[in-house]
Parts: C-alpha cells; sequence; structure tokens
C-alpha cells in the first residue's frame, strides 16, 4: 500500500528532516510511527498526503509514483485518504453534521447519499445523536471523533492520523484508539503518529521509530 524507497526530505538546502528512508506497508496493516519531536514523523505523513515532494527517492501508495501525479490529479489523490489532525480542525460555525458532510460537498455528492454516509460515519464513532450540536458543545474526545467521522465518511482505503490523542487523557486515547482497530479490522490501512509508547506497546501493532529523519527500527506486531 505504502512503499518509501531511499526517500529523503531537505528544507532549505540544508535540514534534512527525513534521509535515505526506506520501508514497506502492507494493504490492511496498522502502522504506529513513532520517534523524537523533530524525527520527521509530520514530513513522513506530509509526504504521503503528496502536501510535500521527495528530495531524494520515491513514495508508491498502492503502486504509483505520487510525485508524477498531475496537479489535476491530486485532489482526487487525496479524496482517497482520510486525514486525523491531533487539534480537528473543525468549522465551529457548522453543525457536526456538516463538520463531517464536508468532504463530499466538495466532491459535490448527492444530498440524499451523502447525509446516509454522514449519519453512518457518525454511528461508528457513537456521536449521531449530537448530530446537530456545535463543535463548541463537545468535549475534547468527541471533537476527535467527529474529526475521525468526517476522515472516514469518504471510505479510504488509507488512514493517517497526527498525533491524534495528543490531548487526550489515557482512557479516551485507549478509546480513540479502538476506533482506529475497528476501521482496520474492516481493511483499511491505517497509519498513526504518536509520542505515547505506553499506549502503543500496549495494542501491539507493527511500529516504526524515526530517528533524526532516519528508520532507527521497525518492530513487527508482537
Amino acid at each position: 500500500m505504502i512503499v518509501f524507497e531511499h526517500v529523503g526530505k531537505r528544507y532549505g538546502g540544508r535540514f534534512d528532516a527525513l534521509a535515505a528512508l526506506s520501508f514497506h506497508i502492507q494493504r490492511g496493516e496498522m502502522v504506529f510511527l513513532t520517534g523524537h519531536s523533530g524525527a520527521g514523523k509530520s514530513s513522513l505523513l506530509r509526504l504521503i498526503m503528496r502536501l510535500e515532494r521527495p528530495s531524494r527517492g520515491r513514495v508508491l501508495v498502492a503502486g504509483h509514483d505520487i510525485d508524477t501525479l498531475h496537479a489535476t490529479q491530486i485532489p482526487f489523490y487525496r479524496r482517497q485518504i482520510g486525514v486525523v489532525f491531533q487539534d480537528h480542525q473543525l468549522l465551529f460555525d457548522r453543525s457536526v453534521f456538516h463538520n463531517v458532510a464536508l468532504p463530499l460537498e466538495i466532491q459535490g455528492m448527492e444530498p440524499r447519499e451523502s447525509a446516509r454516509r454522514v449519519r453512518a460515519a457518525l454511528d461508528k464513532v457513537g456521536l449521531l445523536h449530537r448530530e446537530r450540536a456545535l463543535p463548541i458543545e463537545l468535549s475534547g474526545g468527541e471533537q476527535q471523533r467527529v474529526g475521525i467521522a468526517r476522515a472516514v465518511v469518504n471510505k479510504p482505503a488509507l488512514l493517517l492520523a497526527d498525533e491524534p490523542t495528543g490531548n487526550l487523557d489515557p482512557q479516551l486515547s485507549a478509546d480513540i484508539m479502538a476506533l482506529f482497530e475497528d476501521f482496520n479490522r474492516i481493511g483499511t490501512t491505517v497509519m498513526i503518529a504518536s509520542h505515547d509508547l505506553a499506549l502503543i506497546a500496549r495494542l501491539r501493532h507493527r511500529t516504526l521509530r524515526l530517528s533524526d529523519g532516519r528508520l532507527a527500527a521497525d518492530q513487527e506486531a508482537s
């Protein structure tokens, strides 16, 4: 599903955020990405999302070198990926329903089908009963669940998350990770950047550890 071949990413002609990075993630895997602050986790995710381009090497997703995508193909490519952020990035002047519906509205989906998908996504994250609420009325954990529903409403083959539990307490963090495991069990490839080593250890999935932009360890699921 995801292949990095000797990938490097340099900023400003000097700083190497990633260097000689190679790994392969199979379709349907759930993988954690960890490492110290500045290790290159966010740069790696931005390459997969095609928000950045590699300075060296190749990034392949579903067998395609995404650096070769034409500008007109990039929006369609990104719609195949669900992304969850630490800060939720919700629109606070829109209801929960309309926050989740936003990706479908952008692609012009028919309203009845869009509503069906939104409610199915909210049901999966346990928030169907809050569809009319504004994000400000929700707890931090509920806001993160809305972000997850929005990320999966397109039924993406690949789900990326960048520190999705960074602002949550341990129980809420475990609940959010359980949701990611649920989506992984139905075949979604999941990659989560996280610094919560204790939680990662308990979940026992494959873990890639970065150090100064290099792959320091690739630990298989135990």
